[in-house]
């Protein structure tokens, strides 16, 4: 496995010690209803600009409903090239 599972105070500490970048996978809709202040919205319109334009060695912490989603995308940035790729266990559910 070529990310790294974290749980929220990891991911918190990445945040506010680090330039990492949060990646929020669920809906636009359940994303603009309520989203982490630092998050964006990754969609599958959306990712090709963010393959294109972000640095493959900046950490990126990936966030779905629960923690499941997060995996399989978390994966595929891996297979993308990012060195530093983090799926948040229990999702935006249990981070809220």
């Amino acid at each position: 496995m070529a990310f790294k599972h974290i749980d929220y105070s990891q991911a918190e500490e990445l945040l506010s010690n680090h330039h990492a970048i949060l990646v929020d996978i669920r809906d636009e809709e359940s994303f603009n209803l309520s989203h982490h202040e630092r998050a964006i919205n990754l969609s599958q319109w959306s990712l090709p600009q963010f393959l294109f334009e972000t640095d493959r060695d900046m950490p990126v912490l990936v966030l779905c409903y629960h923690g499941n989603s997060s995996q399989t995308i978390a994966e595929f940035l891996s297979q993308q090239g990012f060195q530093h790729v983090h799926s948040i266990d229990g999702g935006y559910e249990g981070w809220k």
